[in-house]
């Protein structure tokens, strides 16, 4: 399968996933910083302040998920929301597949006897067991259209009866790039650089809320997804 997107030349699939993969194990040590809007990801203090606020609201709709019992983290990264569902998990297991990110991850959550760590290529992974709850942030954005399906009958697999799916991503925003960066596209392939100035591409995918709603529920998945002013979009499915 070829990828194109404008500005930049046609790229096979396979490769594009190796150099995004790539990008997030090159990138594990400064991923914070897009979270914190550090570096060249600082866009001021009133970017900053509205940034964190809908990122609490995000925080504070999926405590109210109250995730619970057997839980499932979908690229982990370096632990933002893996530290929040561990406080109700009966046990978790987070999945990446950076070593890199798994090793900062599990440094910021410590010894917790509820949590493990896997690593995994999400595009093959296939689950072994049935979870109560599954998250993934900031990973939906990364699965290519054309694996769209596919993702989500994995996602299925592995959710047991009654269970609940919650995930945040980013809305279509050049502030929430750095700024160095141009402005994403609606959906394709993208070039990002690092803080040394290395160039990697990968998939990125925006949607709209009422978009993505109608596309989930095509796969037997009904939930909500719900958007914040400007930077995020989350949304809190079941399969039925």
């Amino acid at each position: 399968m070829l990828h194109q997107s404008p500005g930049l030349r046609v790229v096979d699939e396979s490769t594009v996933l190796e150099e995004q993969l790539a990008y997030y194990r090159a990138r594990a040590g400064e991923y914070d910083e897009w979270f914190y809007r550090e570096g060249r990801y600082d866009r001021g203090e009133a970017h900053r302040r509205q940034w964190t606020n809908e990122i609490r609201f995000v925080r504070q709709e999926l405590t109210r998920c109250e995730p619970f019992g057997n839980v499932l983290e979908l690229a982990c990264g370096t632990g933002l929301w893996t530290e929040r569902l561990a406080d109700g998990a009966a046990q978790l297991t987070a999945l990446d597949g950076s070593p890199e990110m798994l090793k900062i991850n599990q440094e910021r959550i410590g010894d917790r006897g509820n949590v493990s760590y896997q690593r995994a290529d999400l595009f093959h992974w296939q689950p072994r067991e049935r979870y109560d709850f599954i998250f993934f942030g900031f990973w939906l954005s990364h699965v290519p259209q054309q694996r769209f399906a596919n993702f989500w009958d994995t996602v299925r697999d592995a959710l047991a009866p009654g269970g609940e799916v919650f995930f945040v991503d980013s809305r279509h925003t050049i502030r929430s790039t750095a700024t160095n960066h141009e402005a994403p596209g609606q959906a394709g392939v993208v070039e990002r650089k690092l803080n040394d100035g290395r160039h990697y591409r990968f998939d990125k995918m925006y949607y709209g809320a009422h978009e993505l709603e109608e596309k989930l529920r095509e796969q037997s998945l009904h939930g909500q997804v719900r958007a914040t002013e400007e930077f995020f979009l989350y949304g809190r499915v079941a399969s039925k």
